[in-house]
């Protein structure tokens, strides 16, 4: 008589290997570790020198050559957002994104927002000077304004919980801070963005987030290197 012990398709999945390539610092492959965390997936993790990447990074992404990288039974994905939304469709447990079509693809559309305008804006105040950074200061606040209103009337952008476009946004609980303290210019406070600086504590205040940041300290000494190239590219010569 045949065994009984059938593995289902959700069983395989979750016995699957799952790994993922990312660098210490970066804050894009985070995104995937919260993602695979909240949902208590296991995974093996390759941490990357971006001077020195591997072999195996350039197999996976010949095209960006860059993490994160979430490896999946040998099928690479890339980006960090297209790789939240396999994750979510993969394993179904602890929903990042919301069922109904339209919220879903509002959600999708303030992700990208903060990818394209918001992430870009405000990396312009830490790397200009002078005039530029305060052109640059009015563009990253105007920014700011549009996500602050999507938290009106909630805790996280999904809700009372964690969704998909709070860890799109998740480097801002920790990040700008960190710039603005580099470069000295405050971009939020609870005067201008109460609504933000109330999200920006109740997601840095998670569990799973708090323990997977990177040390405070080796950030800074990260960021004020990096600080130094870019003036030292922008001084008169």
């Amino acid at each position: 008589m045949a065994s009984s012990a059938t593995v289902t398709a959700n069983q395989l999945i979750i016995m699957a290997e799952l790994k993922l390539f990312r660098t210490w610092s970066s804050p894009f492959p985070l995104r995937v570790v919260w993602a695979l965390d909240f949902k208590g997936i296991q995974y093996d993790t390759i941490f990357e020198d971006l001077s020195n990447k591997s072999s195996l990074l350039l197999q996976y992404n010949p095209i960006y050559k860059k993490v994160p990288v979430l490896v999946h039974n040998g099928k690479p994905l890339l980006e960090s957002l297209v790789i939240l939304e396999y994750i979510d469709e993969t394993w179904k447990q602890t929903p990042l994104l919301p069922e109904d079509p339209y919220e879903r693809a509002t959600a999708r559309f303030w992700a990208k927002f903060g990818d394209d305008k918001v992430l870009p804006s405000i990396w312009n105040v830490f790397i200009k000077q002078g005039k530029d950074q305060e052109e640059a200061i009015v563009t990253a606040q105007e920014n700011l304004g549009f996500v602050e209103r999507q938290l009106t009337g909630k805790k996280f952008f999904n809700g009372e919980t964690i969704g998909f476009v709070d860890l799109a946004f998740g480097w801002l609980a920790k990040l700008l801070s960190l710039w603005e303290e580099v470069c000295g210019v405050t971009l939020i406070d609870h005067e201008k963005f109460p609504l933000l600086s109330e999200w920006i504590q109740n997601f840095a205040d998670a569990p799973i987030i708090k323990e997977s940041w990177p040390p405070r300290d080796k950030l800074i000494t990260k960021y004020q290197a990096l600080l130094e190239v870019y003036t030292s590219k922008e001084a008169p010569k």
